[in-house]
Protein backbone atom coordinates (compact mmCIF):
# COMPACT_ATOMS: atom_id res chain seq x y z
CA UNK A 1 0.00 0.00 0.00
CA UNK A 2 1.20 3.49 -0.62
CA UNK A 3 -0.06 6.90 0.35
CA UNK A 4 -0.30 7.96 3.99
CA UNK A 5 -0.09 4.47 5.46
CA UNK A 6 2.63 4.73 8.09
CA UNK A 7 2.03 6.29 11.48
CA UNK A 8 -1.75 5.83 11.23
CA UNK A 9 -2.19 2.32 12.69
CA UNK A 10 -2.31 0.66 9.28
CA UNK A 11 -0.44 -2.51 10.29
CA UNK A 12 -2.71 -2.99 13.32
CA UNK A 13 -5.75 -2.39 11.12
CA UNK A 14 -4.48 -5.06 8.71
CA UNK A 15 -3.89 -7.47 11.59
CA UNK A 16 -7.38 -6.94 13.00
CA UNK A 17 -9.10 -7.34 9.62
CA UNK A 18 -7.04 -10.42 8.72
CA UNK A 19 -7.92 -12.01 12.06
CA UNK A 20 -11.62 -11.47 11.46
CA UNK A 21 -11.33 -13.07 8.02
CA UNK A 22 -9.12 -16.00 9.07
CA UNK A 23 -6.22 -14.81 6.91
CA UNK A 24 -2.63 -15.54 7.94
CA UNK A 25 0.47 -13.54 7.10
CA UNK A 26 2.07 -10.29 8.16
CA UNK A 27 2.25 -6.53 7.69
CA UNK A 28 5.42 -4.45 7.83
CA UNK A 29 6.55 -0.91 7.14
CA UNK A 30 8.98 -0.42 4.26
CA UNK A 31 11.76 2.16 4.27
CA UNK A 32 10.16 4.06 1.36
CA UNK A 33 6.96 4.84 3.32
CA UNK A 34 4.82 1.99 1.98
CA UNK A 35 3.34 -0.90 3.93
CA UNK A 36 3.78 -4.47 2.71
CA UNK A 37 1.12 -7.03 3.56
CA UNK A 38 1.56 -10.75 2.91
CA UNK A 39 -1.79 -12.56 3.14
CA UNK A 40 -2.70 -16.23 2.77
CA UNK A 41 -6.14 -17.76 2.97
CA UNK A 42 -9.14 -18.53 0.83
CA UNK A 43 -9.44 -16.51 -2.36
CA UNK A 44 -12.59 -14.86 -1.03
CA UNK A 45 -11.00 -13.87 2.30
CA UNK A 46 -7.84 -12.49 0.68
CA UNK A 47 -9.92 -10.54 -1.84
CA UNK A 48 -12.01 -9.05 0.97
CA UNK A 49 -8.87 -8.17 2.95
CA UNK A 50 -7.44 -6.40 -0.11
CA UNK A 51 -10.67 -4.42 -0.43
CA UNK A 52 -10.52 -3.41 3.24
CA UNK A 53 -6.85 -2.46 2.99
CA UNK A 54 -7.69 -0.29 0.00
CA UNK A 55 -9.93 1.74 2.30
CA UNK A 56 -7.52 1.61 5.25
CA UNK A 57 -8.05 2.86 8.79
CA UNK A 58 -9.61 6.21 9.57
CA UNK A 59 -6.48 8.40 9.44
CA UNK A 60 -4.89 6.76 6.41
CA UNK A 61 -4.97 7.94 2.82
CA UNK A 62 -4.40 4.86 0.69
CA UNK A 63 -3.38 5.91 -2.80
CA UNK A 64 -2.74 2.48 -4.24
CA UNK A 65 -2.73 -1.25 -3.60
CA UNK A 66 -0.51 -3.52 -5.65
CA UNK A 67 -1.38 -7.22 -5.56
CA UNK A 68 1.20 -9.83 -6.51
CA UNK A 69 1.17 -13.61 -6.51
CA UNK A 70 4.06 -15.03 -4.52
CA UNK A 71 5.23 -18.32 -3.11
CA UNK A 72 3.36 -19.63 -0.10
CA UNK A 73 5.02 -18.94 3.25
CA UNK A 74 4.34 -20.94 6.39
CA UNK A 75 2.57 -18.50 8.73
CA UNK A 76 0.49 -19.12 11.80
CA UNK A 77 -1.80 -16.23 12.52
CA UNK A 78 -1.22 -12.71 11.28
CA UNK A 79 1.60 -10.69 12.80
CA UNK A 80 3.22 -7.30 12.60
CA UNK A 81 6.85 -7.39 11.51
CA UNK A 82 9.38 -4.71 12.37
Amino acid sequence: MHGRVQGVGFRYFAQRQAGELGVTGYARNLDDGRVEVYAAGSREAVTELARMLGQGPRWSDVRGVEELDTSLENCSGFRIKD
